[in-house]
């Protein structure tokens, strides 16, 4: 016969398990594309799945996953990618006190939903990029290297040097975990030789083609499209000619760059200008 205490033991050990296992299972939003191949902790996953709490989701070399959180923020996930919804923290309205994804490898985009700019953050092997009511593409290759291109609104990514401000439509930075990150300059298509890859920003090169909610009024590809070569992005370099302010390689030791965010748009919104194509 079992003893009381161990009764008592026995069933706060599978009460603290279903607590967990709830709380782990908490959803975060759910799957509104999925092309070829996107896995997530219960497998495949398809249109309309949940996305849930501290879940990986990896996609295939071609597959992409687009996912719409609670809050109405969007976020594409590229072929060969993965990241994890790391933590988040509802406040009384469902929008975020806190949410917060970590970008292990591959390409994204983010587009900030309808909670505090301040409760946004995603995690990199790089640094951590803060928004500031934002559109933006990301990029981590291997050995952690990280290139950020702001699309629209404010973003500012915090590396071992310190921290740098993406102001301007089509900025780019680039950051390493040793040697910091790089101050922002306009990108154009030296970004693929200096992240090592032309499959890097397959968005903005058209590698892979996101549904028009994943586009907004912004539907420039930043000069990185091939069949845009000869054309001009306001405000930035002709695509295929050096503007002589692509992206350096981040610099060990460099001191703080920017000054503060300075302002954003709307919560929630874009706030920055678009970018013609």
């Amino acid at each position: 016969m079992i003893s009381l205490p161990k009764k008592a033991a026995a069933a706060t050990a599978i009460l603290a398990t279903a607590v967990i296992s709830a709380y782990a299972q908490e959803q975060i939003g759910q799957a509104t594309l999925i092309r070829t191949s996107v896995i997530g902790q219960t497998g495949e996953l398809a249109v309309r799945s949940p996305v849930f709490r501290d879940e990986r989701i990896n996609t295939s070399q071609n597959g992409l996953g687009e996912f719409r959180f609670a809050d109405g923020t969007k976020f594409a996930i590229g072929g060969g990618s993965s990241v994890v919804v790391d933590r988040f923290i509802y406040d009384s309205s469902k929008t975020f006190d806190k949410l917060t994804l970590n970008a292990a490898r591959g390409s994204f985009r983010w587009i900030s939903g309808k909670s505090k700019s301040e409760a946004y953050e995603i995690q990199t092997p790089a640094g951590v990029i803060g928004i500031r009511g934002t559109r933006l593409d990301i990029y981590v290759g291997p050995n952690g290297l990280t290139s950020v291109v702001l699309l629209s609104g404010r973003a500012r990514f915090c590396g071992s040097n310190g921290c740098r401000e993406l102001r301007r439509s089509c900025d780019v930075v680039v950051a390493t975990p040793a040697g910091g990150v790089s101050d922002a300059a306009r990108v154009d298509r030296s970004i693929f030789q200096t992240v090592g890859s032309d499959r890097a920003f397959p968005f903005l090169s058209g590698r892979q083609r996101l549904s028009r909610g994943f586009q907004g009024f912004f539907g420039g590809s930043c000069g990185l499209s091939s069949s845009s070569n000869t054309r001009n992005e306001r405000g930035g370099a002709t695509d295929g000619r050096s503007n002589g302010r692509s992206a350096p390689s981040p610099s060990p030791g460099e001191g703080y760059g920017g000054g503060g965010d300075g302002g954003e748009g709307s919560e929630g919104g874009e706030g920055g200008g678009s970018v013609g194509d």
